[in-house]
């Protein structure tokens, strides 16, 4: 793996193994000289409409094999890429596409930019030569090394999330890291599964092109329950795909409770995003044939900085975060200064796979990426993650919380106060805190104080928030906020109370959550269940799964904690008992998002099959 730019690790590959699957698809396997010649294509149709180094081509495909081919043809042209999620709400797409300035988008669906436009398709059998056509010849002009390969938001405390800028030899550098670090070969195939919008994209796609080995993409952007995705493993003989900590441990759980292991290609899976439980680890290395890679990583820094692929000793109380991959320098600073092994303080990341900055935020930059006081090699910069670490004593970096109220979900980094603000610019909110339910930390609990003191429910308790007043607070955040970080428990509280030290008393808040557990209005209501429905069990997977004893039979599963995680669990749980839920989507919830509701559809399925 040799060469100075990234796209000369993509060149060596094609220039390799030309007959050799790139991406493969449900519909077809395009092998690199295909994928070559149609990003060439891609490349000159970009370049014509004035995509050049300096420049970004915006992404806003629903489609991810067309994502893949279009950050390969952007990088081809000489520009940088950016990818648009396309679940963001409309207010946040259109700030993401005004910041980023592209000079043009590549997309389609109705979240693509105006002016967007879909080059020739992978599976278009369009074999006519010319400026868009599949034989027109890559754009001659090469890019720097310090140029721009992409730039990636992430969230931001003032409610403006960052776009964190990176450069083509970290791009480069990286891809050869982690190809060399799993061992990746031209026999591997890695499943493409993370939002098109999240940077774990880039670590499926680039290692895998570094080492001549081959994509597999999803027919859409879908998330994938436990069944679907071990199904999609199986099918496509995957040998290593990339999961959120809570990912992997609902497809942990679904493999337990059906006795079944990981498909005989599946090698690796690598795991990352939240603090691991060392339980489900070992658990998972007594039973499974594949291996897991625990790995730790900021966007700001190309994605993953360390793995760990060793097997946990009995007594191990953290899963390690691993050592340094090859080009990263990790380091555990107080006030700057590097501290023994085996202390606790800020993790620190330096070396050249650090990113350029924050896009258009020079303030940012220089607050997060300072210089290294005990370098030797002038220019030397260290990102300050704000997570604390110590390193053990075989050499592995331990995790060890937080500095800052920095939370994680579901695999992504937020500021809780991005949420607090959008909170209390609700009429009639006065304060608001937000924080990860303490049971599983998939879901977002808001507790508010009510503007008007008359509103408070008595001190020392909260009051669950449904329906009406309910739908009040979440609307306006649903328009400004991804999904994953709108709360969907909701509570109200007389005050925040405070600990201490003088910070709001979390686990206070949840206490008067859990103690109140199934008041307020609309909790566990309804009229009774309909004769020759199967509601009881169907209620009863409800208020096992949100962790709900008093849920009603009316009461929607969004409202009380459901989000796409619980959501697969549900499923799988119903596919046990029902037979009529084999082939259910996840998405079935959302037209029928009641116990009532989801009963009847699985009883007119059963009823439309005999």
């Amino acid at each position: 793996m040799t060469g100075t730019d990234v796209l000369d690790l993509w060149d060596a590959s094609a220039r390799e193994h030309p007959a050799a699957p790139a991406l493969v698809t449900v519909h077809r396997v395009l092998s690199y000289r295909d994928a070559d010649r149609l990003t060439d294509a891609w490349a000159a149709s970009l370049a014509a409409r004035g995509a050049r180094s300096g420049e970004l081509v915006g992404l806003a495909f629903g489609d991810p094999a067309r994502t893949v081919l279009g950050m390969l043809a952007a990088l081809k042209a000489g520009a940088g890429f950016t990818v648009l999620d396309e679940r963001l709400p409309p207010t946040a797409r259109a700030e993401l596409v005004d910041r980023t300035a592209a000079a043009v988008w590549l997309g389609d669906g109705c979240h693509a930019p105006e002016g967007a436009y879909v080059p020739a398709a992978p599976d278009s059998g369009d074999g006519a030569d010319g400026p868009e056509g599949p034989g027109a010849a890559r754009p001659t002009a090469r890019a720097a090394a310090s140029d721009a390969a992409y730039v990636l938001f992430t969230s931001g405390s003032t409610g403006r999330p960052k776009g964190t800028v990176v450069e083509r030899d970290a791009l480069r550098r990286f891809a050869i890291a982690v190809a060399g670090r799993l061992g990746l070969t031209p026999r591997d195939r890695w499943l493409q599964v993370a939002s098109l919008g999240f940077d774990v994209l880039i670590e499926e796609v680039f290692p895998a092109f570094a080492a001549g080995a081959a994509v597999v993409c999803r027919e859409d952007s879908r998330a994938l329950d436990a069944e679907e995705l071990h199904i999609a493993l199986s099918r496509t003989r995957t040998t290593v795909v990339e999961l959120s900590t809570q990912y992997w441990l609902e497809y942990a759980r679904w493999l337990e409770h059906t006795g079944t292991t990981t498909p005989a290609d599946l090698r690796t899976v690598v795991v990352g995003g939240e603090r691991m439980d060392p339980r489900p680890y070992r658990a998972w290395q007594a039973r499974q044939p594949a291996g897991l890679a625990h790995v730790y990583g900021l966007t700001e820094c190309t994605v993953s900085s360390t793995f760990y692929t060793g097997l946990l000793p009995d007594d191990a109380e953290e899963v390690p975060l691993g050592t340094p991959l090859r080009d990263v320098e990790i380091s555990i600073r107080r006030d700057g200064r590097r501290v023994p092994d085996g202390e606790t303080g800020e993790i620190h990341i330096g070396g050249p796979l650090l990113a350029r900055g924050f896009l258009d935020d020079e303030a940012a930059t220089a607050r997060r990426f300072v210089p290294d006081p005990e370098a030797a090699r002038p220019g030397a910069r260290l990102y300050a993650t704000g997570d604390l670490g110590r390193i053990d004593a075989d050499g592995q970096l331990v995790f060890r919380g937080r500095a800052d109220d920095q939370i994680k979900i579901r695999g992504y980094r937020l500021e809780p106060a991005r949420v607090e603000r959008a909170l209390c610019a609700v009429a009639g909110v006065g304060q608001a805190v937000v924080f990860p339910d303490p049971e599983a930390g998939t879901a977002l609990w808001a507790f508010t104080v009510p503007a008007d003191p008359a509103s408070a429910p008595l001190p020392g308790g909260a009051e669950r928030l449904t329906g009406a007043d309910r739908d009040a607070l979440v609307a306006p955040l649903e328009a400004e906020l991804p999904d994953w970080a709108v709360p969907r428990v909701l509570y109200r509280v007389s005050a925040l109370p405070k600990n201490p030290h003088g910070k709001v008393d979390k686990r206070r808040l949840a206490t008067w959550a859990t103690a109140g557990a199934g008041t307020g209005a609309g909790a566990g209501v309804g009229a009774p269940p309909v004769p020759g429905e199967p509601l009881g069990g169907v209620l009863d997977l409800f208020r096992e799964v949100l962790d709900a004893p008093g849920l009603g039979p009316d009461d929607d599963f969004f409202d009380h904690g459901g989000q796409s995680l619980l959501a697969m669990r549900l499923l799988a749980r119903l596919r046990e008992s029902h037979p009529a839920a084999a082939g259910l989507r996840a998405s079935a919830l959302f037209a029928s998002p009641t116990p009532r509701l989801l009963a009847k559809a699985l009883a007119d399925r059963e009823n439309a099959r005999t």
